[in-house]
């Protein structure tokens, strides 16, 4: 999906007007390809303000992508990222401001304590990427200016929830600042003077015998739509600026044992049913890796796509929020035994009707967000009948540390009727977060050093979102109404659902947990707000387990709720549940397992089936 280029079309710069704006450390190293005499197109700008991928092309060097050339550098003590905490200008509307232009949306600023903006030619375009409020909300947005006396960084377009606009979270801001020839600094960064049509590049490793590819396509490699039993098998789509393979309207689709890299857009995107996703390898993306949709959400009527046995990891480098790793729209979509890490934020965000996410390993997502969930769905009364079973979360991002925002099962917002059953969270923030929803089933899961094990609110009753008109995203019961819930075969096949409104539906009621085990979770066990203790009665909690190993913290919540068992050892003498070898991350459980005398109702989970298999696709396959 891009023009190949040789080692020896880099030679070193000569021009001492550019030389001078390099640091006197990289000004040896950077290299220069001219490339005029291949490409007679002129190269776009960027946008002023954008979310994903920008405008082509990208660099990618030995099957890796570069990095444009930005400040602060990834590998920084501060992670990369340059913070602030002061606000000049939201740039929020007013309504009620005196100053006609204040009413509207406009760019905002802020106070930047550092001069290292001096060093930046504005005018030649400068772009930052920033969580300007949120922490699941990232935008690129370009400089218009900077003051250096006021130290205020002034930007060029509005950002939709303002700059510093009020958050949930860590109220301190960051950014990187991008597509600055100034911040070539480094091994594996690259810049590209579109106007002059001359590419930079900071090698690293090896030059001489790298494989160098400009990517520039920016249709996707395969677009199929309405075709029925086509196979795409070991094939590669690689170093491209779209998507890998869009398939609308089909049926009996299989790609298998494909390798999906180094593209700007996303790796497979199906619509149909009965097409399958088999052990393939998706890396490098710029955006979502799988996304599965079909079937007939008003006839529950199932669409039967597989998404099984795939390798998924290091995607979202460009849109960073909401591209997971699998997304399932729907009814009926089907995700078994992948493996998915390494990302900005979801691994998989679903909604609709009766989906099956089962024996997949998930861990190192969500590393660089926060409010966000390893698995997320939420918003919606009606994504109901989807099923989380022997799934492994494990080892997310930290988060906001004083408000542990980063789940393992994220259910926003009211979301109601699902099952989550049989998973394992192991070191995964806030592991179940139900944000208000009911009829929700959390049953047999084991919880492990979490510090918070299971979360349930009651903002139905409390958030004036709920239902408001002024706020169209939510309308939890149009969108009801809008799937004829009180008909079936919604009213046969969701009977509580159907009465929802007779049934006090503000209140997050009938949410069953059962036989789940809870160890070391540091902070609570049970993470329920005011309103959910008083209607406790109407909350099923039933057979559970709290323990604390050696007893170093006692355990949350032990003997304040009916239902939860507590446990608690000693420094001198641990307990020993009886897990084959936590330290190697083995869950399974030894024979006579104390955790088995201790609960008799908890049901072994399979652990040894979680995750990838070896199949003739995947033998092929770089691991």
């Amino acid at each position: 999906g891009g023009i190949t280029l040789k080692p020896s079309s880099f030679t070193p710069v000569t021009d001492q007007g550019v030389r001078s704006r390099f640091a006197l450390e990289a000004r040896d190293q950077i290299r220069v390809c001219d490339l005029a005499p291949m490409m007679s197109e002129a190269f776009e700008n960027f946008n002023t303000a954008f979310r994903g991928a920008p405008e082509g092309p990208w660099l990618y060097v030995n099957e890796r992508p570069m990095t444009l050339a930005r400040w602060p550098n990834a590998d920084t003590a501060n992670g990369g990222w340059a913070r602030f905490s002061e606000v000049v200008d939201t740039g929020l509307p007013d309504p009620n401001a005196a100053d006609p232009k204040r009413r509207t949306a406009r760019p905002g600023s802020f106070v930047f304590d550092d001069n290292r903006p001096k060093r930046w030619n504005i005018n030649e375009g400068v772009w930052l990427l920033g969580y300007w409020t949120h922490d699941w909300s990232d935008e690129v947005i370009r400089v218009a200016a900077y003051d250096p006396e006021e130290k205020v960084l002034s930007l060029a377009a509005p950002h939709n929830y303002g700059i510093l606009g009020g958050t949930w979270g860590n109220a301190e801001r960051r950014f990187f600042a991008m597509n600055a020839m100034e911040e070539l600094d480094a091994p594996g960064e690259w810049y590209l003077d579109r106007l002059n049509k001359r590419l930079y590049v900071y090698p690293e490793g090896a030059w001489a015998n790298a494989s160098i590819v400009l990517a520039t396509q920016n249709e996707p490699f395969v677009r199929a739509d309405g075709v029925q039993h086509v196979q795409f098998v070991n094939l590669t789509f690689e170093c491209g600026h779209g998507d890998g393979l869009v398939i609308r309207n089909a049926e009996g689709v299989e790609i298998a044992g494909c390798s999906i890299q180094n593209l700007a857009g996303s790796g497979i995107s199906i619509h149909g049913k009965d097409n399958t996703v088999r052990s393939c390898n998706l890396f490098h993306l710029g955006a979502t890796g799988i996304s599965l949709d079909g079937g007939d959400r008003r006839t529950l009527n199932p669409a039967r796509n597989r998404a099984i046995n795939n390798h998924i990891h290091h995607y979202g480098l460009f849109t960073r929020t909401y591209a997971p790793g699998i997304r399932a729209n729907g009814c009926g979509q089907i995700a078994q035994n992948n493996l998915i890490h390494d990302a900005p934020h979801n691994a998989v965000l679903y909604g609709g009707n009766e989906h099956l996410f089962e024996r997949n390993e998930i861990h190192h997502v969500v590393m660089e967000t926060g409010d966000a969930g390893a698995f997320y769905s939420g918003r919606d009364w009606t994504s109901q009948g989807n099923i989380l079973r022997h799934n492994y979360i494990h080892d997310l991002g930290s988060g906001d540390a004083k408000h542990v925002n980063t789940m393992g099962i994220y259910l926003d917002d009211c979301d109601s009727g699902e099952t989550l059953e049989g998973n394992v969270f192991y070191r995964a923030g806030r592991a179940i977060m139900i944000g208000g929803g009911r009829d929700n089933i959390v049953r047999n899961n084991l919880v492990v050093d979490c510090p918070i094990g299971l979360h349930l609110d009651s903002r139905g009753m409390t958030w004036k979102q709920w239902n408001n008109p002024d706020h169209p995203s939510w309308m939890l019961e149009k969108k009801a109404e809008a799937l004829n819930y009180k008909n079936p075969p919604w009213s046969e096949r969701y009977p509580r659902l159907a009465a929802i409104m007779d049934e006090s539906p503000r209140e997050p009621l009938n949410n069953s947990i059962l036989q789940n085990v809870f160890v070391d979770c540091a902070r609570n066990v049970f993470d329920f707000d005011g309103n959910v203790k008083k209607l406790i009665a109407k909350i099923e909690i039933k057979d559970n387990l709290a323990v604390n190993t050696v007893g170093a913290n006692g355990v949350a919540n032990a003997g304040e709720y009916e239902g939860l068992k507590s446990l608690s050892g000693t420094e001198e003498n641990p307990i020993d549940l009886g897990f084959a070898d936590q330290g190697a991350q083995d869950f399974s459980l030894r024979k006579e397992a104390r955790l088995s005398k201790e609960l008799p109702s908890f049901q072994a989970i399979p652990f040894e089936k979680i995750g990838l298999f070896k199949d003739n696709y995947r033998e092929s396959l770089e691991p």
